[in-house]
């Protein structure tokens, strides 16, 4: 689909909407870069996953996608023989975590196999790897005791280092010989060893190793000589401790490593799945239903709500094109809902050939496009100029240079910004282009020529948007086959 076509219709706002369903970063991504297809077996199976998604969550409640980050570059490093982090292994159980809450999500499956069972069926849930780690790591920070018998013996051999060099230590900030010595009676530490601090002026009257200095030098920080040995013995069991994490990580890093093929097969098949219940959810927001394609190019759009309109006002429009006519010419007062009616038009041919329900009765039918092309100016100028014109036309004539039989094509005020007897006779010859090659269009105009034009060419139909002369409001309904009115005369005399 061209890219310009995808911007008018306001594409990017639907993936916008989309995204902020998905849990997972990886989720969200497969969001951003959802684009339609023109393959109609593949749409037909997009849609069948997202009618899928939407019934198991109607049935079943909501799928929790929590905790599945992007661990691709961890599992390569792991794979290469290399230790991961606290951070990273923790990843890799938010991934096994996933894996099992989405398998036991779907252990009751009932009924005849669906779209998106072989992604349920698809995941590896391995508790064992990830009890290992959950039971290890606590958090990024913390190595739990019981991550191996070596780390027990030292933390309770660094626990009773550490209980007698407080014992020594409080021994002497309690002793009423010191207290003139001691700036304050506590117990501190600096480079891992425990200190007391001594006023400088007094640094000879308790023997020991200085290892700071307080800002202003009034105040020595003191490793008492008994408890050197004591803090030697910590400090080589500090060395002791980081060896031993580091060889618990090593341990479940090639644990994982051994695993690798299945944690990412579990990872993309949960970015997918987190993809495919987002339209689900996204779905669910609008009261969206699943359009009926076909490949005849026939579009019958049964109460469509234009889905970025307010949901409680938008008016619901029927829109019908390519059975009995291919070129459908809507005319009416401005602001009456030609605009979005072309619109609603063009975002469902993209949200439906992307696997997205559309806002719509059931039974609503789409046509494969193999591409929508659109030249919508904003509806709400008044200024028209040789400006305005020129860019109009230049992108007519892109789209008259790759407009297929199988395309779609949306005009706003075709052949507007110039003189009204060419503008006229310009979109005439424009739309007599397109109606031989048997391409699919609609148009807007305000142009009575091209309603007769409408009226006498066979394949070409008149529609207009209803507009309520006593209240001179606009009802913003399509009425196919009725050509619109100005009013200029009802509102003038109004």
């Amino acid at each position: 689909m061209n890219e310009k076509s995808l911007k008018i219709l306001e594409f990017h706002k639907i993936i916008s909407q989309l995204t902020e369903y998905a849990a997972s970063q990886p989720g969200k991504a497969m969001c951003q870069n959802l684009a339609p297809s023109s393959d109609y077996e593949e749409i037909l199976t997009w849609q069948a996953q997202t009618t899928d998604a939407v019934s198991r969550v109607r049935m079943k409640g909501t799928i929790s996608f929590s905790g599945v980050k992007d661990v691709r570059a961890s599992l390569a490093r792991a794979d290469l023989g290399g230790a991961l982090n606290t951070r990273e292994l923790l990843d890799v159980a938010g991934v096994l975590t996933a894996a099992r809450r989405v398998s036991d999500y779907d252990a009751e499956r009932q009924g005849e196999a669906t779209a998106i069972d072989r992604l349920f069926s698809a995941l590896h849930v391995n508790r064992y790897l990830e009890d290992k780690i959950r039971g290890a790591i606590l958090d990024e920070e913390t190595i739990a005791d019981t991550a191996s018998p070596e780390l027990a013996d030292i933390r309770r051999n660094m626990r009773a280092a550490a209980s007698k060099g407080r014992q020594i230590l409080q021994r002497i900030i309690s002793s009423p010989s010191y207290a003139k010595v001691l700036q304050e009676a506590l117990i501190t530490q600096r480079d891992g060893r425990f200190v007391v601090p001594v006023k400088a002026e007094c640094k000879g009257s308790l023997p020991g190793l200085v290892h700071d200095i307080s800002s202003s030098g009034a105040t020595l920080f003191v490793e008492p000589m008994g408890v050197v040995q004591a803090n030697n013995e910590l400090k080589e069991l500090d060395n002791q401790e980081l060896a031993e994490i580091e060889k618990i990580l090593e341990s479940l890093s090639a644990q994982t490593a051994a695993e690798i093929e299945y944690i990412k097969y579990d990872f993309d098949t949960l970015a997918e799945l987190d993809f495919i219940f987002a339209r689900a959810s996204f779905a669910r927001s609008y009261k969206g239903t699943e359009p009926i394609f076909n490949t005849d190019g026939i579009v019958d759009i049964k109460q469509g709500r234009h889905p970025l309109l307010e949901k409680h006002t938008v008016v619901p429009v029927d829109i019908k094109l390519g059975e009995d006519y291919n070129l459908l010419i809507v005319t009416g007062p401005n602001t009456g809902g030609k605009t979005v009616s072309l619109k609603t038009l063009g975002l469902f041919s993209l949200m439906g050939q992307s696997g997205l329900h559309i806002p719509a009765l059931d039974g609503s039918r789409l046509n494969v496009f193999d591409d929508v092309f659109a030249d919508i100016g904003d509806e709400q100028s008044i200024e028209q100029n040789l400006s305005t014109f020129s860019s109009h036309m230049s992108n007519i004539v892109y789209i008259l240079d790759h407009v297929t039989p199988g395309s779609l094509v949306l005009f706003d005020e075709l052949g507007g910004g110039t003189d009204p007897i060419e503008g006229a006779a310009l979109a005439i010859a424009i739309l007599s282009h397109l109606n031989n090659m048997g391409v699919r269009c609609m148009a807007t105009t305000h142009y009575s020529e091209l309603k007769t034009f409408a009226m006498s060419t066979p394949g070409v139909e008149n529609a207009s948007c209803e507009f309520d002369v006593a209240t001179l409001q606009p009802t913003y309904k399509l009425m196919i086959g009725i050509p619109g009115k100005s009013n200029a005369f009802a509102i003038a005399k109004k």
